[in-house]
């Protein structure tokens, strides 16, 4: 089970994550690519951390929305949501090449992560975007108990895909990750979220909100580096999952 982190989010004088303590204890790195948060030279410093590190380095496409952290939907075409994940992607690749790096996959960021998630236009357009870029990444996407439309539409335009859980959110019945307005939707314990890491590892499933069992088939999973506590977590993590 491979851990994965959102990185790259500060900009200017404005800063947000630890990158720098979180990134030994990691195996992927999601990079900001300036419309959610970023700039080209915290894609430039973070591309450089992962290179040192060894670390596989993705694209963190969104929404052009800095002041809403791209976590607001916005309505766009399907052609102009292509361009999005083209232009972004694009320009980490860029950096990349300046400091021997290579995208090697895409994870659209919050709203647009979301929203490709339960509507089939959005995803194709996002798959789009990535069919003529040269390496062509692959996609990450939610685990969900059925994935087979996503990777049906994935597979006909040739995009592997990665399956992503998340090790500090609540699950619904249904495979959903639980809206962040309900009690208990994200988990602040460490405790709590090295057990789900653990049992994503070792038995593939998690528990919902609801106490039942659901099986999840995941490739990968996110954890966050927001503040000392959150990067011990994720080293204990990594040291459980590499013994």
């Amino acid at each position: 089970m491979k851990l994965n982190c959102d990185m790259g989010e500060s900009f200017g004088i404005w800063e947000m994550g630890l990158d720098e303590a979180v990134i030994p204890w990691i195996d992927m790195a999601n990079i900001a690519c300036g419309f959610h948060a970023s700039d080209p030279d915290v894609m430039a410093k973070t591309v450089q951390s992962a290179v040192k590190k060894n670390v596989q380095i993705g694209a963190h496409p969104g929404y052009n929305d800095k002041i809403g952290f791209g976590r607001r939907s916005i309505p766009h075409t399907q052609k102009q949501i292509s361009h999005l994940i083209a232009y972004q992607t694009g320009a980490l690749q860029a950096i990349c090449q300046l400091y021997g790096g290579n995208v090697e996959y895409v994870k659209p960021h919050g709203a647009l992560y979301n929203d490709m998630m339960v509507d089939q236009d959005i995803f194709r357009a996002v798959i789009d975007g990535l069919t003529k870029l040269s390496p062509r990444p692959a996609l990450m996407i939610l685990a969900q108990t059925d994935n087979s439309l996503y990777k049906g539409i994935a597979d006909q335009a040739g995009v592997r895909l990665i399956l992503e859980a998340f090790a500090d959110r609540a699950y619904t019945p249904e495979g959903r990750l639980a809206p962040r307005s309900q009690a208990g939707a994200v988990y602040h314990c460490p405790e709590q979220i090295i057990k789900q890491v653990m049992q994503l590892a070792k038995n593939g499933c998690v528990t919902t909100i609801e106490g039942g069992q659901l099986q999840l088939n995941a490739d990968s999973v996110c954890v966050h580096g927001d503040n000392p506590e959150s990067v011990a977590t994720v080293e204990q993590l990594f040291r459980a999952l590499n013994p």
